[in-house]
């Protein structure tokens, strides 16, 4: 790659999660995500921009599509809509269910240790960005 390609972008950690993630990007059925907003500041990251392309990068870091942002809003968790949990493709059947799995994530030692905070912990108030995007090329 060079320094005019999109730069690249990681969902999950690499691992069975990862793994799952990118299938689902690149079947279509993963056309949203959630992030905390606190992990763009750990990075000094700006805020996903709608139009910016992005590189999906596999667990072995291989790059294997790229997307484009189509939608970014910032909530707090207690708000986000049943419509944008669903469409993370992460086969969850209700919102209760999809918030579980994102605590059981960001409340994991690999993130707590990311963010350098052992006892990191969301809530209701807690802000995510959420991010809309679409497949643009399987690489």
């Amino acid at each position: 790659m060079n320094q005019d390609d999109p730069p690249r972008v990681e969902f999950a950690f690499p691992g069975p999660l990862r793994d799952r993630l990118v299938s689902a990007i690149l079947d279509g059925s993963k056309t949203s995500t959630t992030s905390t907003a606190v992990e763009y500041r750990i990075e000094d990251d700006p805020f996903p921009q709608v139009g910016a392309r992005q590189v999906v990068v596999d667990s072995a870091e291989k790059a294997v599509a790229v997307i484009e942002i189509t939608d970014v809003q910032h909530f707090r968790l207690g708000l986000v809509p049943w419509e944008h949990a669903r469409d993370e493709g992460e086969g969850h059947s209700s919102l209760s269910e999809w918030r579980a799995a994102h605590e059981r994530y960001w409340h994991s030692n690999e993130m707590r240790s990311f963010l350098g905070n052992p006892s990191f912990t969301v809530n209701d108030d807690t802000m995510v960005v959420l991010e809309r995007f679409r497949l643009v090329e399987v690489l």
